[in-house]
């Protein structure tokens, strides 16, 4: 029998029941733990702080010179493609001139497991082991990718480019599994800064992007760019000749001495404003980029931009860069960087307005000024190991071969010096393949090292005041973080569902996996105890609803809590109006010691306008081998609704959803239809056709279930969409709604 005719379906209340359980009970605060061990919360609410929109530039430098560094490097032939296949003695590496032995030397794939075991340390950071543990790393991760709009340096024709290249790639380019993120140089897009796979969250965050271009002007006449201000600035005899006699033109009378000063004193006064903008474009890059080293795997970074000048006299513009390739290095970030402007002539005339120049002096100075404009945005790429994009109208095919080629490289382990210098220094790495000169190598230029760190003082421990206190202070920290912890697993599933009378529920379900918990004895008793933090946050990042929960899990026997114990499921739900919500959760082990942290985000829509709308698709897993096909179900075999949703490849998978809002009228019943898909790597790999759904028998047609089952066998292991649209064949709209699974 073919797959697709094997999925069952089931409508109707007494049906729903036993399938999946929805009520407000079912999802009060109690915590969910099948088998032998048992669990009873305590349950007190502490405040929890607001999180900083902003990430905060630490001074961290990572230490180098006891283990071994990891350099990733690409290879490209003549036409571009990257070149797979070589080995370790076609690479001679050089740190500062000097050869180096390669340690350790693997072909990664982006996104792969492979790729978050191997290159824990990327650049110059410690070599850790990486994540060996069974269900900790996701299957088929996608690519990582941050867009960084520098606001300060575009125009009205950038803005517009940056919010079509954007755009474009939210619907149309980002990948099943791809998380992005997008950052504004004056952080003008907030709480919605954050990495996600959620495109409502990424389509809010370009939304709030507007025009706030910093680009420094010159109020006096001749009007002066900026541009022409550094040329004086360093002594251009065209540029300055210019300006002065234009300003002794309109102040007759003035000496030629006098006029050079206001000319010199004007470029001053200009250079100063211009590079306190450049100055905060790169601070805020250098923390961003700082903040994603513990984001796993290599990380795409396009920086979006107008181009600026890089100021060698009174600025460290080029100590910011260089800084700025540094951190990149350490977190495993390439940029490439995207010149907004497109395809444009180079600057060789005064377009700023001023008075004529006849001699063509002011012309030729500024011959240079679109390619002095790029010197920063070139160096940021290519120091990083990326490349620019400039010079074209369509950013997209750009964009598309920059994921494509930074989709496999060869990682390079090698070990530093020992010992070191007392102060930090830039070490320059050279890469080539001596008997292969016609390939292109692309590698990061350098970084900072360390210095070695003084031998720690001891400090006698001391016990806090109130331990209680001390745990809901560590756990609020790992809620405030720019990005997850997982050195505790957690899944957390939020959901959507509308209750009659008493509106809309958001439910955060946290799932701890079973062979991460550790049991010890207390008293007479096994037990493992778990300490939950938790909050929502509205778009804005507001907490509306903090929770603080200890979940306390007692074995059977000590040879039971010895044994891969069940998983901890914990939900608690919230009432909220329509709007863009996050969940933020943090669960500590008290035995021990470890801490993670996860978070999701999900949209409420809004009932009220009577338009077609969905709850989300809650999921859960029937573990009996088959099924017979039939239109009723075994009220005796369990579904238990899953907040990891990870499911085994023997199970069979079902689903949830109700639908608000189908149109009727007094004489008419609703009639929807509903199209289940199954999705991988944006393929589908099971699509139903449209099918009726039965509401006989449904009381509340404003709230009408369905479920179906899904067999899993036919599909291999991976990562998956289930995505479940419904037609209301009456008013003619539809309404959808998709939630990722895996299959183990």
């Amino acid at each position: 029998m073919p797959f697709r005719d094997r999925l069952l379906t089931y409508a109707g209340i007494s049906v729903l029941v036993c399938v999946l359980v929805i009520s407000v009970s079912a999802l009060a605060q109690k915590p969910q733990n099948p088998g032998p061990p048992t669990t009873s919360p305590q349950q007190q609410t502490p405040a929890l702080p607001e999180p900083e929109p902003r990430r905060q530039d630490r001074d961290e430098i990572v230490r180098v010179f006891t283990e071994l560094v990891q350099t990733d490097v690409m290879v490209f032939d003549k036409q571009g493609h990257f070149v797979s296949g070589l080995r370790p003695t076609d690479f001679e590496l050089r740190v500062d001139g000097q050869a180096k032995s390669l340690q350790s030397f693997e072909q990664i794939t982006a996104g792969s497991n492979e790729e978050a075991q191997l290159s824990a340390a990327r650049g110059s950071t410690l070599v850790s082991p990486g994540i060996t543990a069974k269900g900790a790393v996701p299957l088929d991760r996608g690519r990582t990718v941050f867009f960084y709009v520098d606001d300060y340096h575009l125009d009205a024709s950038g803005w517009s480019s940056a919010r079509k290249l954007l755009s474009n790639f939210v619907e149309k380019d980002m990948g099943q599994n791809d998380e992005a993120a997008i950052i504004s140089a004056s952080g003008q897009i907030g709480f919605l800064e954050q990495l996600t796979d959620n495109k409502v969250v990424l389509q809010t965050a370009l939304r709030r992007l507007s025009p706030r271009s910093q680009m420094v002007r010159d109020g006096d006449r001749p009007e002066m760019t900026e541009y022409q201000a550094l040329l004086i600035d360093r002594n251009d005899f065209d540029a300055m000749g210019y300006f002065v006699e234009e300003t002794m033109k309109y102040n007759p009378g003035l000496p030629r001495e006098a006029a050079a000063n206001i000319v010199t004193n004007r470029a001053n006064a200009l250079l100063a404003q211009t590079n306190n903008v450049t100055t905060n474009t790169l601070a805020t890059l250098q923390g961003l980029i700082r903040s994603v080293r513990t984001v796993p795997g290599r990380k795409v970074l396009f920086f979006l931009s107008n181009g600026f000048f890089v100021e060698t006299r009174r600025g460290d513009s080029i100590s910011r860069i260089r800084q700025v390739t540094s951190e990149a290095a350490k977190a495993g970030v390439v940029i490439y960087s995207i010149d907004l402007r497109g395809l444009v002539a180079p600057f060789g005339d005064v377009s700023s307005g001023g008075s004529p120049d006849p001699s063509g002096r002011l012309q030729r100075a500024s011959g240079g000024e679109l390619t002095a404009s790029q010197d920063s945005l070139n160096a940021l790429a290519r120091d990083s190991g990326g490349k620019p994009i400039f010079n074209t109208n369509d950013f997209r095919p750009g964009l598309g071969q920059a994921l494509k080629e930074t989709s496999a490289y060869y990682l390079l382990a090698w070990k530093p010096d020992k010992g070191g210098s007392s102060t930090s220094r830039f070490r320059n790495i050279q890469v080539t393949l001596p008997a292969r000169p016609e390939l292109t190598v692309r590698v990061r230029r350098g970084f900072f090292d360390a210095p070695a760190p003084a031998p720690a003082s001891r400090v006698a421990e001391t016990k806090p005041e109130d331990p209680e206190k001390e745990i809901a202070a560590q756990l609020r920290k790992f809620l405030v973080t720019p990005y997850p912890d997982n050195k505790l697993p957690l899944a957390l599933s939020l959901d959507f569902h509308d209750v009659a009378g008493r509106g809309s529920f958001l439910s955060a379900s946290i799932q701890v996996p079973g062979e991460f918990i550790t049991f010890g004895p207390e008293g007479e008793k096994t037990q493992a105890f778990l300490d939950v933090a938790g909050a929502f946050y509205d778009d804005r990042g507001r907490v509306l609803s903090p929770f603080f929960e200890r979940i306390v899990s007692t074995a059977t026997t000590p040879e039971a809590a010895r044994s891969v114990s069940p998983d901890v499921t914990y939900t608690y739900p919230a009432s909220f109006p329509p709007g863009l919500y996050q969940a933020r959760v943090a669960v500590r082990d008290r035995k021990s010691g470890k801490s993670g942290s996860a978070r999701a985000w999900l949209e409420i829509p809004d009932l009220s306008n009577r338009q077609l709308a969905l709850s989300s698709l809650l999921l859960g897993e029937r573990t009996q081998p088959s099924i017979n096909i039939s239109n009723t179900v075994d009220d005796k075999t369990p579904v238990n609704i899953s907040a990891g949703h990870r499911f085994r490849r023997e199970s069979n998978l079902r689903f949830l959803v109700f639908i608000y809002n189908a149109t009727s009228a007094a004489d008419t019943k609703p009639d929807p239809a509903i199209q289940i898909q199954v999705v991988r790597d944006d393929q589908p790999v099971i699509t139903t056709g449209l099918r009726k759904i039965n509401t006989d028998g449904i009381i509340d047609l404003h709230r009408i279930p369905y479920a179906a089952e899904i067999p899993l066998a036919d599909l291999a292991p991976g990562r998956y969409f289930l995505q479940v649209t419904v037609i209301d064949r009456i008013s003619k709209s539809s309404a959808s709604r998709r939630t990722r699974f895996d299959i183990y």
